[in-house]
Parts: C-alpha cells; structure tokens; sequence
C-alpha cells in the first residue's frame, strides 16, 4: 500500500444536525446531533486508511479546540504534521434533512499568518518527498491566498510528488495552472473555473483536452447522482452510481477522490478503479460520519454500479 500525504489548509469541526424537514424562521427539532473533525483532506485521509494505506495528515489547525483532531489522529493512527495557529479551526453546521438536502453554514476559521505558512513549507521540505502522493484538498483560510497555493503546489511537483488538488473557487483558478496531476471538481466548479459552461458531455470533453494540455493528467468529473466522468490520456470512462437512500451528501466527493487514488496508486485497471471509488462515495451519502464501515455494503454496492467507456461518437454528439 502507498504512502500518502494530505492537506487540509482550512479543517472544521462539523456539527451535523439532522431533521426531517428544515423549516426557516421556526422552532425545528432534531433527530441527532453529532461531532466530526473534519475537512476534505481529514476526510480523504479516514477512507484511505480504511483502504489500507499509511496516511500522514497536515496543514492549519487552531490552538483553542484541537483536541477533536488530536483525538482522531491518534485513533486512526497518523502521523500528525499540522501547524498549529493562534485561535480555533472553524466550526462548519450541517442541516442534514430526511430527503437528502443538506444546508451549510460554514464558518471563517483562524487568521493564518505568514510566519505559519512558512512554518508549513518548511515541514512540508523536510517529510513530503518520501511519500507517493500529496492530496491538497479543501478551502483556503483567512491570510492565504490563491497564488500561495499555486507555488505551494508547484513546490509538491518540483519534489516528484503526485499532486492531487481538490477545491474551488480562486484557489482552483489559480491551481489548475499549476498541472496538479489529478483534479475532481463537480460541473459548477470547473465551469466556474474555466469560465465556460461545462454541463454537456461535449463540453467536458473540451475542457478536459485543455487541461491535460496544461500537465492534469486526470480530470476527474463528479456530478452526483448522475455519476462520474472520468478523463485521462487513454479512454473516457463513466460511472453511474446505484440508487441509494441518502442520510447525507457530505462528504461523497471526498470519498470518491479517496477511492480514484487508491485505485490508480495500487495499479487497479480503470473499469475496477472508477467501480470501487463510485462505489464508495455511494455509501458515503448513506451515513453520516467518513470512512468504510461496512465491507458487505460496499461489495453489493460495487455490483450496483454501471461503468462503461465512453466512444469517440458518444463524447461529439453529447
């Protein structure tokens, strides 16, 4: 199994809050309650740790309320490389509803100074090399900016890493100019990061020709319930996912990033890597909490999916 690194340069603590049915400007009372340290790469990590592999965890994480996170890195044994900052790591509420719609309300999280950002790039000199892969996932808090993320990636490459980047908004615009070697953005994200609508399978075929132009090797396309394109120098492939009851979406797109890297990482065939990850973001939606929790449930589900390559006739009239 491979030795992966993640950061997550904005974590949360997710309150996840669920309830029949949200009803604005009144009295709701909910079915249950519960506490996660999270963040996307966090996330990343507890499924690629149920699949196996050595994860080392990194990034910001707020003095004042780390003893979620702490807690969590050492139950699941990893290897904590986190730069702590003044302050505590933001708290993220999550209205999870019986019908699947989930509202968030995201918090701002700590002030990260300048002196922690190098703080990071110097730990990151000295322990990222000797991994297989860097997964760089999740938003960007207060005091980092999008070109500090582009030279921060650049600086993962030039150490021969695999680069694998998860996120939006500016900090993918600017990113993806870095040719991080796997992407996984849904349709609203790379299009607003391209600029240009990407809801057709045509269109997605275009834009995923000018990335590879720019160093991505793989363009990974998420779009819910309507599955998953995915985009390499070899055959387009889709998955589309079994129909399953829905606790809550959180979490689903980290679980399929976690699962594209376990399969490629582990030399898996295309068809058996798209199968397992689709897979394992279908039965992400079906609980709340990240991670594998039931290996049975995850078979039947990996028989549940639908995946196919997609014709060159297929990819022009879409």
């Amino acid at each position: 199994m491979a030795k992966i690194l993640t950061l997550t340069l904005n974590p949360a603590l997710d309150l996840t809050v669920r309830v029949a049915h949200l009803q604005p400007g009144d009295v709701n009372r909910s079915q249950a309650m519960l506490t996660h340290a999270a963040g996307k790469g966090v996330n990343v990590a507890q499924v690629l740790a149920d699949l196996g592999h050595t994860l080392t965890v990194s990034g910001f994480l707020g003095e004042d309320n780390q003893h979620a996170f702490n807690a969590l890195f050492a139950r699941r044994g990893f290897v904590d490389a986190f730069i702590r900052v003044p302050g505590e790591t933001r708290s993220n509420i999550k209205l999870a509803e019986d019908d699947g719609r989930v509202t968030d309300i995201n918090g701002p999280g700590p002030q990260v100074s300048e002196a922690a950002q190098q703080a990071l790039l110097d730990t990151l000199d000295l322990i990222a090399a000797s991994h297989d892969a860097v997964v760089v996932a999740g938003s960007l808090p207060r005091g980092v900016s999008p070109q500090w993320l582009y030279e921060l990636l650049l600086r993962l490459k030039a150490m021969g890493l695999k680069v694998i980047l998860d996120t939006s908004g500016e900090a993918l615009k600017h990113g993806l100019n870095a040719g991080p070697w796997l992407i996984k953005p849904n349709t609203e994200e790379l299009s607003d990061a391209l600029g240009a609508d990407i809801s057709s399978l045509a269109s997605q075929v275009a834009a995923a020709t000018r990335l590879h132009a720019q160093g991505v090797e793989h363009v990974v396309i998420s779009q819910g319930a309507e599955g998953v394109n995915w985009f390499s120098h070899g055959p387009t492939w889709q998955a589309l996912p079994p129909k399953v009851s829905v606790a809550s979406t959180v979490g689903a797109g980290d679980s399929l990033l976690a699962g594209m890297l376990h399969g490629l990482l582990s030399g898996h065939s295309p068809e058996q890597t798209l199968r397992t990850a689709t897979a394992i973001a279908a039965m992400a939606v079906t609980q709340i909490g990240f991670g594998i929790s039931d290996r049975a449930q995850l078979a039947t589900l990996e028989r549940g999916v639908r995946v196919h390559p997609l014709t060159e006739e297929q990819e022009a009239s879409s």
